[in-house]
């Protein structure tokens, strides 16, 4: 493999594991960047031809560090690692990701190959601006790629939830998304027939909710 490669994760244990996997694997890692600014410098100087990024770094999107990165170069190969099969549910957009990048979800790869190929594939991927493609496991998802129940929640839906996962009451969501209550209330409703959270005596709807927007995150939650 003679892709260049700049690593960005600002786990310290995460990043000497990372890149120590990928060179036993003959990648060849010329930078490693904890931070947007450091890594956009590396990228000044050292010319790489691939970044692969953690979907966080220093508290900034990876997808927004990718649109920067492709601002500096645009024929930049992109690889981003993420925890789940929607952006949405962190806040983000799939629509901004750009074009040719490869997202693999953490914990579906087992086999370091998987990540070895999409490194290789997305530097053809990013100059001839293919769709972006979602990698699971084995399998790749062109475009948005989301082949979860999370497909079927609208954007409106998407955000409902993770603001319900963040502790917001149907009032402050209310506030925050300029709609009532009872709008509020029709939206979760709805999310929960699409994630077929069936309503019960027993347990509270918002904490069955909550525990499915985890689940789906791939996050640990207590």
């Amino acid at each position: 493999m003679n892709e260049r490669v700049l690593v960005m994760v600002d786990d310290a244990f995460e990043m000497s594991t990372l890149v120590a996997a990928l060179r036993l694997h003959e990648v060849d890692v010329i930078g490693e960047a904890k931070s947007e600014s450091v890594g956009i410098n590396l990228l000044r100087r050292i010319q790489a031809d691939v970044i692969v990024l953690d979907m966080r770094i220093a508290g900034i999107s990876a997808v927004k560090i990718a649109v920067n990165m492709r601002k500096e170069n645009q024929n930049i190969g992109i690889v981003i690692l993420n925890s789940c099969s929607d952006l949405r549910l962190l806040g983000e957009s799939n629509d901004e990701v750009p074009l040719g990048a490869k997202i693999l979800i953490k914990k579906s790869i087992v086999d370091f190959t998987v990540l070895c190929n999409a490194i290789k594939e997305s530097k053809v991927a990013a100059i001839e601006k293919h769709k972006v493609t979602w990698i699971n496991g084995n399998t790749s998802f062109q475009d948005h790629g989301v082949t979860t129940l999370m497909a079927h929640l609208t954007n409106t839906q998407a955000e409902v939830l993770r603001l319900v996962a963040n502790g917001m009451t149907n009032a402050q969501i209310g506030r925050t998304r300029y709609v009532s209550e009872k709008s509020v209330e029709q939206v979760i409703s709805r999310v929960a027939q699409e994630l077929h959270v069936q309503p019960d005596q027993n347990k509270n709807m918002r904490v069955q909710l909550v525990g499915e927007y985890y689940r789906w995150l791939g996050a640990p939650h207590h």
